[in-house]
């Protein structure tokens, strides 16, 4: 029984940190073309290129619930081939203020671009955007990572002083 139970945790444990980097492993091209993020007014359409494909390779492109892909509204993704020298483009709006990324996708390259929709009325305003104090609201986790990883720690060694001491007292009675 406590196999099983040291074999879970230690299986969550492994899981915890492998599955980040799993998620960083993804090989994302230098395939957005467009010279770094582009900037629009709500509802004005931005035309994203993408470079790197096979060309006619199948294409597709993903992108937030928000953002209008040509004239279709995403849920999903939208597909297209890519052209004679590997390039594809896809028309992009959306209405509401962000950044929005719109990914495209083939057998052979993943290539990202960026484009942000600013607010209507930017340029005036008396909000600073700021909390009661002046400065910026804080957004990020509250507890220090040394403490995370301290606590962490703290849990494998007792994981282990426990196995340890099992395999100890298993070896007394077998003696």
């Amino acid at each position: 029984m406590f196999k099983k139970v040291f074999a879970a945790g230690l299986l969550a444990a492994l899981a915890l940190f492998a599955v980040p980097a799993a998620a960083n492993a993804a090989d994302y091209g230098t395939g957005g073309d467009n010279g770094g993020t582009i900037v629009v007014v709500p509802g004005q359409p931005v035309a994203l290129s993408f470079g790197g494909f096979q060309p006619g390779e199948p294409t597709t492109a993903s992108a937030p619930d928000a953002v209008t892909l040509s004239t279709l509204k995403v849920v999903a993704s939208a597909s297209k081939p890519a052209g004679p020298a590997g390039t594809v483009s896809y028309t992009a709006s959306a209405t509401q203020p962000g950044s929005y990324t719109i990914t495209v996708a083939s057998a052979t390259n993943i290539a990202t671009a960026t484009f942000v929709i600013a607010p209507a009325d930017s340029g005036s305003g008396g909000g600073s955007g700021s909390n009661a104090n002046g400065n910026l609201p804080n957004t990020g986790l509250e507890t220090p990572m040394l403490i995370v990883w301290g606590a962490s720690g703290a849990l494998i060694l007792g994981l282990a002083l426990v196995f340890v001491l099992n395999v100890v007292r298993r070896n007394k009675k077998a003696v």
